[in-house]
């Protein structure tokens, strides 16, 4: 476990979380990460709490959030508690996005192994015709 006063360099944090140098610098330029800490050269040190918020970020990528929905949630996290219901309801709202997509795709996996049990026990090759 890293410890919470550790700082990283920003090619640390990116070989941590898998993120580019520019996508990090990028995220802290449209607001989505909070202000990192610079060090007395100017260098960027990011905290535990930083790594955190980046891991937080990236749940939200995979639920398809845009990153216009990214970055005001993070500006209302900044904002402070009295946005709470606001934050809670871009999550939910979220949250429901992503019940659907699974859905989708559990349609989708249901159909596929329909198609993969059709070809394991009744389907032989086939000469000359195409098949679905």
């Amino acid at each position: 476990m890293i410890e919470s006063s550790a700082r990283h360099t920003i090619s640390e944090v990116a070989a941590l979380t898998g993120l580019s140098a520019h996508t990090l610098r990028w995220y802290e330029r449209i607001g989505l990460m909070p202000h990192v800490d610079r060090s007395h050269t100017g260098q960027r040190r990011f905290s535990q709490r930083d790594l955190d918020w980046l891991a937080f970020v990236g749940k939200l990528r995979l639920t398809g959030m845009p990153v216009a929905g990214m970055v005001r949630y993070a500006e209302l996290v900044r904002e402070g508690d009295h946005t709470r219901d606001e934050r809670r309801e871009l999550l939910e709202s979220t949250r429901r996005d992503v019940l659907a997509r699974i859905t989708e795709l559990q349609d989708a996996l249901a159909v596929l192994d329909i198609k993969i049990g059709h070809y394991g026990t009744t389907c032989g090759p086939t000469s000359g015709g195409t098949t679905s």
